[in-house]
């Protein structure tokens, strides 16, 4: 299955598009043989927000606004890229790290051919015990993600395993897998505007780990925390190791219909109150009167947070440095919402809370940009990682 390939070092036009749960990304960039990639198109189209979540329609709404997207990249008749990727988010995926583990009295080789056999069990199963997720796919689900995260060989790491004599194997490996009829979707309105023979998936959690490990070398032990729009993701990361993820449905979307139910107001005009309420701007009298409200929202929001930690330890303590993703404008309101957290940061992990927010000031000088560029956060990540580990 090729996990053990070697990336290239020639320049190309890449395309990568960025599927979230609140809104859909693109850009093209070219491949950098120094790992910065440089971006000179970025876009990035809203998905329609709706009053109640129905998978069927939101996923036709999210591909409404990926042909937006494409459309509008290809009207830049930039040219054609050599490879195109799309990079998603909850809820278009599910993923797991396993660990696979063979010990024989008798020394055997481990090679590519007894890999593949072992890693394809490992799929077939997760496939088997994840089914039940799917139940909106209705045909089939797809692999489309395998990554090697370590191996050991007799108690010992090595990044050379191929054709090594042992007697005891141990293989940590990351799947990650979505219904066919989202990849269907996808391709198809990809393929409208840009020829492709093979379109190229991946999960943004595999993405946001590779870059936030290789910026911050020193730090092998924390947790990453992704907002969307409908999902939250929380992955833990231990001596450099995807280890776990977990999710629960309540984004920044959660916050918005709950304004906008107690209201009796638009979401619109819902999102309006927020962004004043959280920018400052709002007249006394409506800040006494939808302050309770989005405190109440806030506090539903990190009871499943708190659970999602509780879930995620299993006996094993929680990193105190969490590095977090979610829009801009949304950054210090969710942050001081985790600060507030105070019995898992205590009982959990050893110190309090450390948050660094995987933004465009910590991503600086990783990238490259065109002149007038948008810098967005979640195109650059996924960008970076094409850039160095995909193509």
């Amino acid at each position: 299955m090729g996990i053990f390939g070697k990336s290239k070092n020639k320049e190309e036009l890449m395309l990568v598009f960025d599927i979230g749960s609140s809104s859909v990304g693109g850009a093209l960039f070219y491949t950098q043989k120094s790992g910065a990639p440089k971006i000179i198109s970025s876009i990035r189209e809203p998905i329609a927000l709706e009053n109640e979540i129905n998978f069927d329609r939101f996923l036709f709404l999210t591909v409404e606004s990926l042909e937006v997207v494409v459309n509008k990249i290809c009207m830049m008749k930039i040219g054609a890229p050599k490879k195109i990727f799309c990079v998603l988010s909850s809820p278009f995926y599910a993923s797991q790290t396993r660990v696979i583990k063979l010990k024989k009295n008798a020394p055997f080789v481990f090679n590519q051919k007894l890999a593949d056999s072992l890693i394809q069990k490992e799929v077939a199963l997760f496939e088997e015990e994840h089914l039940n997720k799917y139940v909106h796919a209705k045909d089939k689900i797809r692999p489309i993600e395998l990554k090697n995260m370590k191996i050991v060989l007799n108690g010992y790491g090595t990044s050379k395993p191929l054709n090594q004599k042992v007697k005891e194997l141990v293989m940590t490996i990351f799947i990650s897998m979505s219904p066919d009829q989202v990849l269907q979707k996808i391709e198809n309105a990809i393929g409208r505007h840009f020829y492709s023979k093979d379109i190229k998936f991946s999960s943004f959690v595999m993405s946001s780990f590779a870059v936030a490990r290789d910026m911050f070398v020193h730090q092998e032990d924390f947790l990453l925390i992704d907002i969307g729009g409908e999902v939250t993701d929380i992955s833990m990361i231990k001596k450099d190791i995807l280890c776990a993820s977990i999710s629960f449905p309540i984004g920044k979307n959660f916050i918005i219909r709950g304004v906008s139910s107690v209201l009796n107001c638009s979401l619109d005009e819902a999102k309006s109150l927020i962004s004043l309420y959280k920018d400052g701007h709002m007249a006394q009298s409506t800040e006494k009167k939808i302050e309770p409200i989005i405190n109440k929202l806030k506090t539903e929001w990190l009871k499943k947070f708190q659970e999602s930690l509780v879930n995620l330890s299993n006996d094993i303590s929680i990193p105190a440095t969490i590095f977090i993703t979610v829009d801009q404008d949304l950054v210090h309101f969710f942050t001081e919402t985790i600060k507030t957290e105070q019995f898992n940061q205590y009982t959990l992990t050893e110190s309090k809370f450390r948050i660094i927010f995987l933004g465009t000031q910590a991503l600086h000088g990783i990238a490259v940009f065109k002149e007038n560029i948008i810098h967005d956060t979640f195109l650059i990540i996924e960008s970076i990682y094409i850039n160095r580990f995909l193509r």
